[in-house]
């Protein structure tokens, strides 16, 4: 066994578990990506990755697998890539698109709404409960969310009618699945990767612009902070409803839409001013306006 092998297994038992005290998803994150880059780590130096060592890792080694990533796996990088939202003509879209009258279709109705209107991650969805669930006077969802912390999250007029509607046709005590499978088990991560893209697929023939759009379950987390920041909510009660440790990770949402600058623009735009457009005075400007 190699150097790294024992340092990679520190890291996870006397880092993360104990003297981080990460929560299960937390270290299921570090774990996949480890995996991901020992495989390929792996195949591209010819070495078990339980041989590999240290000095292996290099910056060929690892800017190689970050293109991997990117060009193989498709995944983006959040420093480098816009928030991808749906704006509300989308999310209504979205929501119409499972079929209602099968018992499935119900379901994930009241999944994506649930989904769109409160943010969850996808880890709190698939592990709700129906004694989670309020829907009587202040209706809300608790969940326990990342960093182990518990939060409540109130439920709008819509979402507990699609509620109220499923839980009525589903038999179960409080620590069922809220959102369960055909045999009544919690639904994976996949599947709700799944049954998102299905219907997102299903709804681009009546809205062509959810097309061009990578639509996965986070981004019905960026639509709810999207909604919010729109609705004038302040950045700070959004991280709260979100469920963020720093508020300063809702900043990339106010990046992420034009309007929110356009709006700001028209509040400062100079008087005495006429519209038109910039015409560069002299030829050289010309050119280098034009670069």
């Amino acid at each position: 066994m190699s150097a790294l092998a024992p340092i990679l297994q520190g890291f996870f038992t006397d880092k993360l578990i104990r003297q981080r005290r990460s929560g299960p998803n937390t270290i299921a994150a570090y774990r996949d990506t480890w995996r991901l880059l020992l495989q390929f780590a792996s195949r591209a130096t010819g070495t078990a990755p339980n041989r590999l060592d240290l000095a292996q890792l290099d910056t060929a080694l690892v800017t190689a697998f970050l293109q991997h990533l990117e060009a193989e796996r498709h995944n983006t990088i959040a420093t480098r890539t816009v928030v991808c939202f749906l704006t509300a003509a989308e999310i209504d879209a979205l929501l119409a698109a499972p079929n209602r009258s099968t018992r499935l279709g119900r379901r994930d109705h009241a999944l994506l709404l649930v989904a769109c209107q409160t943010g969850l991650r996808v880890s709190e969805l698939i592990g709700l409960t129906r004694g989670d669930v309020v829907l009587g006077t202040g209706a809300h969802v608790r969940c326990h969310g990342k960093g182990r912390k518990d939060r409540a999250t109130p439920l709008t007029s819509q979402t507990v009618a699609a509620l109220r509607v499923w839980l009525a046709e589903q038999d179960g005590g409080p620590g069922d699945p809220l959102f369960a499978t055909r045999n009544g088990g919690p639904l994976s991560r996949d599947a709700v990767a799944k049954l998102v893209a299905k219907h997102a697929a299903h709804a681009a023939p009546n809205c062509p612009s959810i097309a061009a759009k990578h639509v996965a379950p986070h981004t019905l987390r960026h639509s709810a902070a999207m909604a919010l920041l729109h609705a004038g909510v302040d950045t700070s009660v959004i991280a709260l409803w979100l469920g963020h440790e720093d508020p300063g990770s809702t900043q990339p949402y106010l990046h992420a839409d034009l309007t929110i600058k356009e709006q700001a623009l028209a509040r400062v735009q100079p008087p005495n001013t006429r519209p038109g457009r910039y015409r560069a005075p002299d030829s050289l400007l010309a050119f280098l306006d034009h670069l």
